[in-house]
């Protein structure tokens, strides 16, 4: 976990140092290389944090299971669907279960990646808001996973199976060591990116076909349900929190382009035009 935290840190500093070297020294041609170079170093820097983030969490997740365990309860209350039923529906398909831990494991962040360089490629106007909203969510979901929350498949007699394990397809090992943390369920980050790309190419592009990007949460939320590595609360919960980040961003760029508006001179009266010599 310490090394991947140290090589994203060291990869946006990277980034960052090459993207102002080009801005000084490339002239003006090469703007657009130096300010994707900087905005991909923001990204890294994200998930330099993120596992920092879980490395202090998996240090301290000693209630994660008493955690994942009140999620089950308040979902049952709230009568949501078995994800036990979901996941046995597809165990006797090992094709299947294996493509599942295949996307859960490979998609995530690449898709992110995807969706960021078309952005700032096709969106170049839209894309410091969603950035800026996608940091907030990002930072939203860290800050939630500093109260450790376990995942259904290491809740012991719920029935649940690590299918990464069973397949030797898991990206984790033993909690607290492996490339991801695996206590910080809720919420879930899948989630919360795969939602985030939904709404903004619905939101940026005019193409019919841009609600077929419905398909990347969706896929994502029954991988992660199947796969037993999130709870469906730990999802709804991750997209919810898009509402609230959009809205600091929309209000931060209202509130900023209000300080900026030059100040109008003093309407002068007629009466004093009037009477002045």
């Amino acid at each position: 976990m310490w090394l991947s935290w140290n090589m994203g840190a060291v990869l946006a500093a990277g980034l960052a140092g090459a993207g102002l070297a080009v801005r000084r020294l490339g002239g003006r041609r090469w703007t657009a290389v130096a300010d994707f170079s900087i905005e991909a170093s923001i990204v890294a820097a994200l998930y330099s944090v993120w596992q920092l983030i879980g490395s202090i969490v998996s240090a301290g997740s000693a209630g994660a299971f008493a955690h994942g365990r009140w999620v089950m309860q308040v979902e049952r209350w709230m009568h949501f669907p078995s994800e036990l039923s979901w996941q046995r529906a597809i165990l006797g398909n090992r094709l299947l279960v294996e493509a599942s831990n295949a996307f859960y494991a490979v998609v995530h962040v690449p898709a992110l990646g995807i969706f960021l360089v078309w952005l700032f490629v096709r969106h170049r106007d839209e894309y410091s808001d969603i950035r800026n909203v996608l940091a907030i969510l990002t930072l939203a979901c860290f800050l939630i996973h500093l109260v450790p929350v376990a995942p259904p498949r290491l809740l012991g007699g719920t029935g649940f199976v690590d299918t990464g394990i069973r397949y030797h397809q898991s990206v984790y090992g033993p909690v607290g060591t492996g490339i991801s943390d695996q206590v910080s369920a809720m919420p879930s980050v899948h989630i919360a990116w795969a939602a985030l790309i939904a709404w903004a190419v619905i939101r940026v592009s005019s193409s019919r076909w841009r609600w077929l990007i419905l398909l990347h949460p969706a896929l994502t939320m029954a991988v992660v349900v199947v796969t037993a590595n999130h709870f469906w609360l730990d999802g709804l919960v991750a997209a919810v929190l898009i509402i609230p980040a959009a809205y600091l961003v929309w209000a931060a760029r209202l509130l900023l382009r209000r300080d900026q508006e030059p100040a109008r001179p003093a309407a002068v009266s007629p009466a004093l035009v009037s009477q002045s010599p």
